[in-house]
C-alpha cells in the first residue's frame, strides 16, 4: 500500500479528483487530496488560471508543503493533475523520502541542481497536448533522467489535456481507463 498525496488541477478540488482518490483507495492505497484553492473551483481552464494566479505559485507550493509535511515520514507518492502534477513534481524532487511521482497531464521546470536517487516517475499525457508540447517533454525527460529519476512516459493520441476528468469535454474513456490501469500497476510496484 502506498500513501499518495493527489493534487488537483486549476479547476480545483472537483468530483473527478475525489473519484480518482476513491479508485486508488479501492486498490488499497491511502490517499490524501489537499484543497489548495480553499474550496473554490473554476468552470474553465481560463478561470482556473486566474484563480491560480490569484493565489500565486509560491503560496500554492507553501500550501502543498503544509499539507504534506505531517505525512512525509511515511515516504509519500506525490501525484497530481496538470497544475497539481507540477506541484507534485516540485515536492517530490525536494523530498529525499519520496517513494514515487505520478504525473497526470502535467510537469514542471526542473532545477539545474535537482538530484534524486532512482525516484520512480510515471507521466501520463495527451498526444499532442498544448500544455505539454513534444519539445518540452523531450527536454523534461532528459532533465529528469539527469537528476536521477527512473522515468516512464505514456502518451495518449487524440485525447484532450485533462482526459481523465469525466466532467470535462477533454474526457476520453479509453485513454482514462488505460491511464488508471497503468498507474495502479505503478503504485503497486512501489510497495
Amino acid at each position: 500500500m502506498a500513501t499518495v498525496v493527489l493534487f488537483h488541477s486549476v479547476y480545483g478540488l472537483r468530483p473527478a479528483v475525489h473519484s480518482a482518490a476513491e479508485r486508488l483507495r479501492a486498490a488499497g492505497h491511502e490517499v490524501h487530496t489537499p484543497d489548495l484553492f480553499d474550496g473554490r473551483t473554476a468552470p474553465s481552464i481560463e478561470e482556473g488560471m486566474k484563480l491560480k494566479d490569484e493565489f500565486g505559485r509560491d503560496e500554492l507550493l507553501r500550501r502543498a508543503i503544509t499539507a504534506t509535511a505531517p505525512l512525509s515520514e511515511k515516504g509519500l507518492v506525490y501525484a497530481g493533475f496538470s497544475l497539481g502534477g507540477a506541484i507534485a513534481q516540485n515536492l517530490a524532487l525536494g523530498d529525499a523520502k519520496a517513494r514515487g511521482l505520478l504525473l497526470l497531464h502535467g510537469t514542471s521546470d526542473i532545477a539545474e541542481d535537482a538530484a534524486v536517487d532512482d525516484l520512480p516517475v510515471q507521466l501520463h499525457v495527451a498526444d499532442p497536448d498544448p500544455f505539454e508540447p513534444h519539445d518540452w517533454l523531450s527536454a523534461w525527460y532528459l532533465l529528469m533522467r539527469r537528476a536521477g529519476a527512473d522515468v516512464e512516459v505514456y502518451r495518449y493520441p487524440g485525447a484532450g489535456h485533462l482526459y481523465t476528468d469525466d466532467g470535462l469535454d477533454d474526457y476520453d474513456k479509453e485513454a482514462a481507463e488505460g491511464t488508471w490501469h497503468t498507474a495502479l500497476g505503478f503504485l503497486d510496484s512501489l510497495d
